[in-house]
């Protein structure tokens, strides 16, 4: 059965296409770039997700579909998600996740390139930390993972998923793909939105700090 877009989870669409045009407006998320899912059952795992090539700043009804646990589409006649809903599903698995959204700011994406040999950013003694779910101070350090980029989606899901179930991904707000952007996520909509705010705003500031320190000097 096809979903009906004006019935079918319409509170989490209209909140999704908010999503999108604000982080439009932020340049955060422009043209295609991004994509945005919610939970919307556990028992089996279903989640609203952006279509793939759709305006994130022009969401409309039709915008949407619903993936399974596999990251596959519920409904084969209906709009195709986009080719990341893998990863939205790996992270979807865990029961504390209730929503991802995934950005692509210019700062995500040059940091991610710029510190990918050292496999990761880090982030530490910005008061902007307490923003992140479980951060009491600002001499927290946040490790964002980056994760190479590629077009091989269940390979990515794979890597992904070990990730999680290390310390590390236990602890993690987010992560990045190289030269692609930041993947962030909540027990719901609205704290993956803070978690998107916090981590670009951090992201920014880092980036702003190196571009402004310059080239080290000669001796």
């Amino acid at each position: 059965m096809s979903l009906v877009p004006e019935l079918d989870h319409a509170a989490e669409r209209r909140a999704l296409r908010e999503t999108g045009a604000a982080f439009h407006a932020r340049l955060w998320s422009i043209g295609t770039g991004g994509n945005f899912s919610v939970v919307v059952s556990r028992e089996p795992l279903r989640l609203l997700i952006t279509a793939s090539g759709a305006d994130k700043g022009r969401l409309g009804e039709a915008d949407f579909t619903v993936i399974d646990g596999d990251g596959e589409p519920v409904d084969a006649g209906g709009t195709s998600p986009s080719a990341e809903a893998f990863l939205h599903a790996v992270l979807a698995r865990d029961p504390s996740i209730g929503a991802v959204l995934h950005t692509h700011s210019v700062w995500a994406t040059l940091l991610s390139d710029l510190h990918a040999t050292a496999g990761a950013v880090e982030i530490a003694g910005y008061e902007m930390l307490k923003g992140l779910d479980g951060v009491t101070t600002h001499e927290h350090t946040e490790r964002v993972e980056i994760f190479d980029n590629t077009q091989d989606m269940p390979a990515l899901a794979g890597r992904l998923a070990a990730w999680l179930e290390s310390a590390a991904g236990a602890r993690a707000h987010g992560f990045l793909l190289r030269g692609h952007g930041l993947y962030t996520w909540g027990r719901s909509l609205e704290d993956a939105r803070r978690h998107v705010e916090v981590l670009e705003f951090l992201l920014e500031v880092l980036g702003r700090r190196t571009s402004a320190a310059g080239p080290p000097l000669s001796s």
